[in-house]
């Protein structure tokens, strides 16, 4: 035990034979269980888990029928972790990208915490060296998922290094954690409905000779939808349904404004310009000042939204240690 918590690290296995021991072999004494979640590996890693799992008395091998997904298999890992009664969890890749002697900060991040991650984006000599186009595309998809989750501050939202307390898996809606790739996505987003309180942990990136399994492609197309509706949901239950405050006024208004401003525009442009006739000044200031005026609203929405509590999080009405 650390610290009198029961620590359990749990490691999604799919095409990882050739690192998984060496990742196995660095976690460190302190961590009370394993869990290794074979998610229906074609190559010789459900032979290597049920092996490791025979050599340390701290493994425990998970086998899955059917690919689930890396968050199928911490789904997993993390019933198993509740039933074992573990303190926390701590989510560990199996293809030699995170180092496992960040474990300890992570698990000391959570005496402020409910919920701590890894931030790859403070050590400056390790970002210039992560791939461009991986780069990029966490910067987009990263500001995305802090628009959809509401944690504004997280500055390394797709880093799926992280650990969390048990308790706060148990006030979340598992049932919505995606199974797939967006799975890390998802955990921020339904953490934020849990109340849950982020701590970020700066560490390296770590890119060898590992073949990465996501589909960047596949990516762009299906997380920006997602994303966009986790987003409405959350703007939705938190300024219309729980709450009704002055962003809840600024998005009724504005957002009308904004969107007849652009539309009655557009359509009497394609009018007048159909015609060969130059639209009236009347007519564009309409257009104009009910975009301007919407625009503005909306970024004032958006700025209260930034600086503004979870309303969910029920650690502002009781002691963390209550």
């Amino acid at each position: 035990m650390y610290k009198q918590l029961k620590i359990a690290v749990a490691i999604p296995c799919y095409r990882v034979e050739r690192h998984l021991e060496q990742v196995v072999s660095g976690i460190p004494d302190f961590v009370d269980v394993i869990l290794l979640v074979d998610d229906c590996s074609p190559d010789g890693t459900p032979a290597l888990v049920d092996r490791l799992a025979a050599t340390d008395p701290r493994i425990t091998a998970l086998h899955h029928e059917r690919n689930l997904g890396v968050g199928g298999a911490m789904k997993t890992a993390f019933s198993k972790a509740m039933e074992l009664e573990a303190d926390v969890v701590v989510k560990l890749d199996g293809d030699g990208q995170m180092n496992p002697d960040y474990i300890r900060p992570l698990v000391e991040a959570l005496q402020e915490a409910e919920f701590a991650k890894g931030n790859r984006l403070f050590d400056r000599q390790m970002l210039k060296r992560m791939p461009a186009v991986r780069r990029m595309g966490n910067m987009g998809i990263g500001f995305m998922v802090k628009a959809a989750s509401g944690y504004w501050n997280v500055s390394d939202p797709v880093n799926g290094f992280f650990a969390i307390r048990t308790e706060t898996l148990r006030r979340m809606d598992m049932a919505k954690v995606a199974e797939r790739y967006f799975f890390e996505s998802s955990m921020l987003i339904e953490m934020h409905y849990a109340g849950a309180r982020i701590a970020e942990v700066p560490m390296p990136a770590i890119y060898g000779d590992e073949k990465s399994n996501l589909n960047i492609g596949k990516t762009l197309l299906t997380f920006p939808p997602r994303l966009v509706g986790a987003w409405v949901r959350r703007l939705h239950l938190s300024y219309f349904v729980y709450d009704f405050n002055i962003c809840s006024l600024y998005i009724l208004i504005g957002l009308p404004c904004f969107v007849f401003g652009l539309v009655f525009g557009l359509c009497n442009w394609i009018h007048y310009a159909s015609i060969s006739c130059p639209s009236p000044t009347g007519t564009i200031m309409v257009a104009v000042l009910t975009m301007i005026l919407g625009f503005q609203m909306l970024l004032a929405a958006a700025q209260y939204d930034i600086t503004a509590e979870n309303p969910f999080d029920k650690n502002r009405y009781r002691p963390f240690n209550e």
